[in-house]
């Protein structure tokens, strides 16, 4: 293949890479934001928390490859980003650390206080990246300025609270929680369940009216004509997702904020497209002048077509060995503490 098709191929296949991540780690930012919400007693949290238990981490490789794929196929938007977004990305950082360490150490120590601190890094890990990876990506497509860019991070971190980029952080949050609400709907049972519906039919409206401005203001600043496809096909997702949650249905709920999120990334791309990375006052970086060489790609190329599908597989066996819903009955009684049951049981 020219290199100009290869080039194309590996932006959407970084595309790709992304809706694998959000849409996947996007349930898991909305289950750690929800735990105390749904969380009423420590049993019920150490429920919510275990549906995310065996694939959180998994999740997390999805913006590891994505970011791997940048670097190799296009260095230069790798570079430009990744030092002009330092900050934000080092917090971000920070808070998944945070959160890995939560879920691994919350249950080290038979004390209340120990629990309650260790949700909080759950809620904290959970709700800042959800918000950053928002305002990042409103900064990406609205462009960066060259003049702040050189001045450093510190100079991009002051200039990227713009209304765009607020409001696709808001977007990111709002959709995130109820992914997360309507994933609980189908990972738990009894009361659990019956909550996390109920939650997730509260959010769908004031989400389904967020998002909808996004991706209109997107459309309308920086969309193609032939972007109005996935943002219409999101606005019908949107309705869709308020239908099902409100009449209790969490299997075609997820299905539609999955979709949705996929769609979000669609306009994203689609609007950044062929650039990469906006840089407002010089020369934007685009697919043609920021990539890797032919051979590169070539190589990059063939290892996709085989290793794609076995990850692809991979993940979806995982599920589907952990499909099954959870409930109090299903969460032991720590060795050392008496049993007492909890209210809610």
């Amino acid at each position: 293949m020219d290199i100009h098709t290869l080039r194309i191929i590996w932006f959407v296949l970084i595309a790709t890479l992304w809706v694998g991540y959000l849409v996947l780690e996007g349930f898991d930012f909305g289950v750690g934001m929800l735990l105390p919400v749904l969380g009423r007693t420590d049993t019920e949290r150490r429920v919510v928390i275990n549906t995310i238990g065996p694939v959180w981490d998994g999740n997390e490789v999805w913006l590891i490859t994505a970011g791997g794929a940048t670097f190799a196929a296009f260095p230069l938007w790798y570079s430009t980003l990744f030092s002009a977004f330092y900050l934000p990305l080092l917090l971000i950082l920070v808070a998944l650390i945070l959160r890995g360490v939560a879920f691994e150490y919350r249950g080290k120590v038979d004390d209340d206080r120990w629990r309650r601190r260790w949700d909080t890094a759950i809620i904290f890990g959970s709700a800042v990246p959800a918000l950053v990876w928002g305002i990042a990506f409103g900064n990406m497509v609205h462009g960066l300025r060259v003049e702040h860019y050189r001045a450093g991070p510190f100079s991009v971190l002051l200039h990227a609270f713009t209304p765009y980029a607020l409001l696709t952080g808001l977007t990111t949050v709002t959709l995130f929680l109820l992914h997360g609400a309507l994933f609980l709907g189908l990972k738990t049972r009894d009361d659990l369940r019956e909550r996390a519906v109920r939650i997730a039919g509260k959010l769908s409206i004031p989400t389904a009216a967020v998002a909808g401005a996004w991706a209109v203001w997107t459309q309308l600043s920086y969309g193609k004509t032939w972007t109005w496809v996935p943002v219409l096909a999101a606005a019908a997702c949107l309705a869709g997702v308020v239908l099902a949650a409100r009449a209790g249905r969490e299997a075609p709920g997820f299905a539609l904020t999955s979709l949705t999120t996929v769609l979000a990334v669609v306009i994203i791309f689609g609007s950044l497209y062929p650039n990469v990375l906006p840089l407002l006052g010089g020369e934007s970086l685009t697919i043609d002048n920021a990539s890797s060489t032919r051979t590169t790609l070539t190589v990059m190329t063939w290892v996709a077509v085989v290793m794609t599908p076995v990850v692809v597989a991979y993940t979806t066996w995982t599920y589907w060995v952990f499909r099954r819903r959870l409930g109090l009955g299903d969460i032991p009684v720590p060795i050392g503490r008496p049993h007492r049951p909890d209210p809610a049981s």
